[in-house]
């Protein structure tokens, strides 16, 4: 794919994950679009010329919404909404996030209910097409009116204030637009109001976690493999005919997942008839505990896609009728609750991961060197890497707390109700970044555990990652600094190339 068409409508998680492989794909517009895009502008230039008195279009907003604009200062009205609301504070979203955030927005308005140019979506194209991204304070949305400030920094760009990413060097927007050739535009009647209220940021931020996590819920299934193999699990719990017994969806395919990793394994065939009656939770509970995070994902992608194709801004136009309508649709309920469902369920990966890091390095448990180290004492080996996976689970259960149950009124009480969506996508980022990290630590613990089995091979997918990590990290023979072969494992993860290796050699995970 080289360029994605926005229709308003049929925006999905694959259009989404396209993107982050390849970020050059450019975004266009058809004919029947920008049709639905004028007829819906003539319903605000004609309640406009009748003098019709609508929110955000001729009046004030929020507690000020019954204070009457008069004709001359309209599109002023637009241009102050969106500098006095430019109050994020904090560090930006990072420029991968923001270009979504931008996307999201103009697939939005190409719907047609929101009343704004076809000039101003235009010049948005032409924004996202020549590589800009906003600068976006990521602190400053309780996720109703949608998120106002945020979006706000990401509308100065079309006025040529604030500032823009250009390739990954900051500039001021006037200075970013000029260099790319674009010119800064005048805002019209409704058209600040139409960029500013929604949705956008929060699922930007989701969308981004959510391909991290479908990511990184196939990783847990390669991480546990290895580990079942370096500890000389069984396979048993993995049987189809236990997950046919319950059929929760994402169960069958975890186990079918941990059954194709493991398949010819000569590992595995070496102590069929060993004396171990059961494995603990945090192996044999593999299909249950990573299938309930798929199916969770699954249901934040079906929230997710819908409100990557939904006008969220307010009024909303409806051009058939002629119809200017008030609501609601701004109010990011249905992400926050998405998000923070989203953070709990992929916390939970690195929960019962740091459980099978203990499995590996107690050697009580693993019958392996104690911390895999091989002289236990006069090295510590993978001892504080434990230590590091509990902190970082730790932290994460206090992230998993859900944002989505607070609430504080703004607006002078006319906005008394808010939905925190924001903080629930943020806080859902950092629980994914911590469980990648713990995803490292125990890939490497369990590569080292493979070390101590001899020279029988492991199962064919594990064997791919055992090979694609050992390219990176070579065995621990004695102590060395270990962040840095961490931070190596992490970013192979991030990127993807344990999983290609597993994948090139059995086929793609479910």
């Amino acid at each position: 794919m080289k360029t994605l068409k926005l229709t308003g409508h049929d925006l999905g998680q694959k259009e989404i994950e396209a993107i982050l492989e390849n970020p050059s794909i450019t975004i266009e517009i058809g004919p029947e679009t920008m049709e639905r895009i004028k007829a819906s502008r003539r319903v605000v230039d004609d309640a406009i010329g009748r003098n019709d008195i609508a929110y955000g279009i001729n009046t004030g907003f929020g507690k000020l919404s019954s204070v009457q604009i008069d004709k001359k200062g309209l599109s002023q009205l637009q241009k102050n909404l969106i500098m006095s609301h430019a109050v994020g504070v904090g560090e930006p979203l990072d420029r991968t996030t923001a270009r979504f955030a931008l996307l999201f927005r103009i697939n939005a308005l190409v719907k047609g209910h929101s009343g704004v140019r076809p000039l101003l979506i235009k010049t948005l194209i032409e924004i996202y097409n020549k590589g800009l991204a906003p600068v976006i304070p990521r602190q400053g949305s309780v996720g109703a009116s949608g998120d106002l400030a945020p979006l706000a920094h990401m509308a100065l760009v079309l006025l040529g204030k604030g500032e823009v990413f250009l390739g990954a060097k900051r500039n001021p927007a006037a200075d970013g637009l000029k260099k790319v050739g674009i010119k800064p535009i005048t805002l019209k009647p409704k058209e600040g109001l139409a960029l500013i209220n929604g949705t956008q940021i929060m699922t930007a931020v989701a969308a981004v976690v959510l391909a991290g996590a479908r990511k990184a819920v196939r990783h847990a299934d390669v991480a546990a493999a290895m580990t079942v193999e370096a500890l000389k699990g069984t396979d048993a719990p993995y049987d189809d005919r236990i997950a046919g017994l319950r059929p929760q969806p994402g169960h069958a395919e975890a186990a079918r997942n941990m059954r194709r990793l493991l398949k010819n394994s000569w590992i595995l065939a070496s102590h069929v008839d060993c004396t171990k009656v059961q494995d603990p939770y945090s192996l044999r509970c593999v299909p249950q505990v990573h299938g309930a995070t798929r199916s969770a994902l699954r249901h934040v992608e079906e929230t997710l896609t819908v409100e990557y194709n939904a006008a969220t801004d307010n009024p909303l136009i409806f051009p058939e009728e002629g119809d200017i309508i008030s609501g609601g649709n701004f109010h990011g309920q249905p992400v926050a609750l998405a998000a923070d469902y989203m953070g709990l369920a992929i916390a939970e990966l690195a929960n019962i991961s740091e459980r099978r890091i203990e499995n590996l390095v107690n050697p009580e448990l693993s019958g392996l060197p104690a911390f895999l180290a091989r002289e236990s004492g006069l090295h510590s080996g993978y001892m504080v890497a434990q230590v590091t996976a509990a902190s970082l689970v730790s932290e994460n259960k206090v992230l998993a707390h859900p944002a989505s149950v607070d609430s504080i009124p703004t607006s002078a009480n006319k906005e008394d109700h808010v939905s925190m969506g924001t903080h629930a996508a943020l806080k859902a980022a950092r629980i994914l970044a911590n469980v990648e990290y713990v995803f490292a630590i125990e890939l490497l613990c369990a590569a080292e555990g493979l070390e101590y089995r001899g020279k029988l091979d492991p199962g064919q997918g594990v064997l791919a990652a055992f090979r694609a990590l050992r390219k990176e990290i070579p065995p621990l023979k004695k102590d060395r600094i270990l962040y840095t072969d961490v931070e190596k494992v992490v970013q192979m993860v991030r990127q993807g190339s344990i999983l290609k290796a597993v994948e090139k050699s059995i086929g793609p995970l479910e």
